[in-house]
């Protein structure tokens, strides 16, 4: 280290800058930092608009029949658009999965008293309380029936999760969609112009983003947790 000559002796004299941090390196990591977090929001958005994709916006005709029928609860005409399809012919059984203690044969019937006959005689219930419960409960169900196929009702919006869901549980057998639309969520109401539309889309997207990783992380067709 320099030193000056002073009455007093020798004194240390300080090197400039010599304890300054490498500042060309903490501004290429501060880049790099950037541009990952923009790379993270770049594929969050455009993962949201494919997600936004897979959303039917309408209701759509059955391509094919199945051997059973599984109603997703949880929101409005679910169990009726099932039973319609059960009644039509188009499944052997339909499985009301995630249905509340109040919901069974009898309340069915006395609500919708022109299928009674194919309430009593062909339809399920569980009692599952969330998406993966339903996939679980589905799996047991048509193991046990030996289906290969199986038309999955539920809401719109609800469709691309519990289409994940249950394909994770049962990868060989065949899913067929049947998305529920209600009125107010018509096609010519784009989700962007309602606040409480938007929300629930976001919403189905981070829990489609959290199911996907879940499932990344077990085998395939694996139990997991229903918690």
């Amino acid at each position: 280290m320099p030193t000056v000559r002073s009455d007093t002796g020798d004194v240390p004299r300080p090197t400039q800058g010599a304890a300054s941090p490498p500042r060309p390196l903490l501004r290429r990591a501060a880049r790099s930092a950037f541009v990952l977090c923009a790379a993270a929001a770049s594929l969050l958005a455009f993962g949201f608009l494919w997600f936004v994709g897979r959303v039917p916006a309408a209701e759509v005709p059955l391509a094919r029949d199945a051997d059973g029928i599984v109603a997703l609860t949880g929101g409005p005409s679910r169990i009726t658009d099932a039973i319609e399809l059960l009644a039509s012919g188009r499944g052997k059984r339909l499985l009301i999965s995630g249905a509340n203690r109040a919901t069974n044969s009898n309340e069915i019937s006395r609500l919708n008293p022109e299928f009674e006959r194919w309430v009593r005689c062909c339809v399920d219930f569980d009692r599952s309380l969330n998406t993966l419960g339903n996939a679980i409960e589905t799996r047991r169900w048509a193991e046990s029936r030996g289906f290969r196929s199986l038309i999955v009702v539920t809401s719109n919006y609800h469709m691309p999760r519990a289409l994940a869901e249950i394909e994770h549980q049962l990868p060989e057998v065949e899913l067929v969609p049947f998305p529920v639309v209600t009125e107010r969520k018509r096609p010519e109401q784009p989700w962007w112009s309602d606040g409480a539309r938007a929300r629930l889309m976001i919403s189905e997207y981070v829990k489609y983003l959290f199911a996907k990783l879940r499932m990344g992380l077990s085998p395939a067709g694996s139990p997991g947790e229903a918690g």
